[in-house]
């Protein structure tokens, strides 16, 4: 499974993590994204999607078939 949010398209960032000594170790940001299954009335099917907190937020405010026409139109 792989950590990026097919909604928004948010992914593993990498940075350093620095300490008062200004010593720096590497560091992952992982995303939060956990898989999840969702009704399509239009189409009576259910779609598995990979989805972080915010592509949640962004289904429940347009919607899950304007969400995945924009997906459609993305690649």
């Amino acid at each position: 499974m792989s950590k990026v949010c097919e909604v928004t398209g948010k992914k593993v960032m990498f940075g350093n993590n620095v300490s008062f000594s200004i010593n720096k170790t590497k560091r992952r940001f992982d995303v939060n994204v956990s898989k999840k299954k969702f009704y399509v009335p239009e189409e009576d099917r259910w779609v598995t999607l990979n989805v972080s907190s915010r592509g949640l937020k962004v289904i429940n405010k347009k919607g899950i078939s304007a969400v995945l026409k924009d997906i459609n139109s993305k690649k």
